[in-house]
């Protein structure tokens, strides 16, 4: 029996099986402000003499494995960190976690993403086109983030009232953050190219 290996861009979020904190839930938007000012910053471009760090790394990558098939590691490993930070302040906005997001730790957000072997795994042309063939993720994202706004209203509610996120809608959410994660692997962040499955698993 063969296994099909797993996708080389990985996302797990612990469920908080607990009470969640229903004042931080009630005023999420407003908590949130500092942390998201501050991945705004990191994210930001500094091209126009603003202090950002430049956020996710994609037009560096792409050029470096058309021309030289590299990719340099220290690239990778500030996308890998970049998009954990991201990610974590998500899971905050979306009620999936009641603790403030961490800058380094990663507290209940599990994201991996595999570091490619450029010459054997990657084909050097493949990156000027990834994000067409894409395309048909773009338009299946936008009908799931239409479902995950309402589902996290309804979880919103849901915790003020009981202290839980419904379980349904926690995988739901955490479920199109995956598949949006893989995404943006394939055609952004240019660490593989095998094509992202349409499915939350």
């Amino acid at each position: 029996m063969t296994t099909t290996p797993s996708y080389p861009a990985r996302l797990q979020i612990g469920y908080p099986d607990r009470p969640l904190d229903r004042v931080s839930s009630l005023l999420r938007l407003i908590y949130a402000i500092p942390i998201v000012l501050v991945l705004a910053l990191v994210g930001g471009s500094n091209g126009s003499g603003g202090g950002g760090a430049g956020g996710q790394l994609v037009l560096g990558p792409l050029v470096m494995i058309v021309f030289r098939q590299k990719y340099p590691r220290w690239w990778f490993d500030w996308n890998l960190g970049f998009i954990r930070f991201a990610t974590r302040v998500t899971a905050y906005l979306l009620l999936l976690d009641d603790r403030y997001p961490s800058t380094d730790e990663e507290q209940s957000v599990g994201l991996e993403l595999d570091y490619p072997d450029v010459p054997q795994e990657l084909n050097r042309w493949l990156p000027l086109v990834k994000w067409i063939l894409a395309l048909p993720h773009y338009v299946v994202l936008v009908l799931l983030w239409i479902g995950v706004i309402f589902s996290v209203i309804a979880a919103w509610f849901a915790i003020l009232f009981t202290g839980r996120y419904p379980r349904g809608l926690f995988g739901f959410v955490v479920g199109v953050l995956r598949w949006n994660l893989r995404v943006n692997a394939y055609a952004f962040l240019l660490n593989t190219d095998r094509y992202p499955p349409f499915s939350t698993e």
